[in-house]
């Protein structure tokens, strides 16, 4: 059995996941982009600009997340983290976020696959 503290980290990660969507759907891309930005800016520290190791810890608390450990703040931190410099920018943030939650591809998954059998009919019948 799962420890508290990973049953816990499931369910919020679920949560998260069931909550994207929704809010993509409502908010469409521009309203979501700014509310991830909003996001951004919560967790950051304003000296550097970047979401920091000690800014996460500080501010986790802020979105249910004050029962992670150390450890598992560095890993959110690390899993984002695609320049290595230790900081999520605001772009590898709302990247983790959308890489977090792959439902948010659906649809534009759907599209692009109409799009290539249109064209494959296309070139294929001309």
């Amino acid at each position: 059995m799962a420890a508290p503290q990973q049953q816990r980290q499931q369910v919020q990660q679920v949560g998260f996941e069931d909550y994207l969507p929704v809010m993509a759907e409502r908010l469409g891309e521009e309203g979501l982009m700014r509310e991830l930005a909003s996001g951004f800016r919560l967790l950051m520290d304003p000296a550097r600009g970047l979401i920091t190791f000690d800014s996460l810890r500080r501010n986790a608390p802020l979105l249910g997340l004050g029962g992670m450990s150390d450890d598992d703040l560095r890993g959110m931190l690390a899993e984002g983290d695609f320049d290595g410099d230790g900081a999520l920018s605001e772009m590898e943030f709302c990247v983790l976020m959308v890489r977090l939650s792959p439902e948010l591809m659906d649809e534009p998954r759907r599209w692009l696959d109409d799009a290539v059998a249109q064209a494959s009919q296309f070139l294929f019948t001309s």
